[in-house]
């Protein structure tokens, strides 16, 4: 199984790792980055999704429903 872990780093920015569990166990860690805004913060939220999704094809397409995120 695999979730989106959200965490405060030291310098007060939000981290985004993706983490695997076998039983209770954290078996592998993925850190995707940090960021200190909301659009960046959507952004890695977007690419971990992107990492535990892998190939699979989704069973509806949401893109009409999702909000766009313009480069700042």
């Amino acid at each position: 199984m695999a979730y989106i872990r959200k965490f405060k780093t030291t310098s007060g920015a939000t981290g985004i790792q993706v983490c695997y569990k076998e039983g209770n166990k954290v078996v592998k860690t993925v850190h995707v980055g940090s960021a200190n805004s909301e659009i960046g913060l959507e952004k890695l939220m977007r690419e971990a999704q992107g990492i535990i999704d892998g190939d699979k094809k989704p069973l509806f397409n949401l893109d009409k429903y999702n909000r766009k995120i313009t480069e700042v």
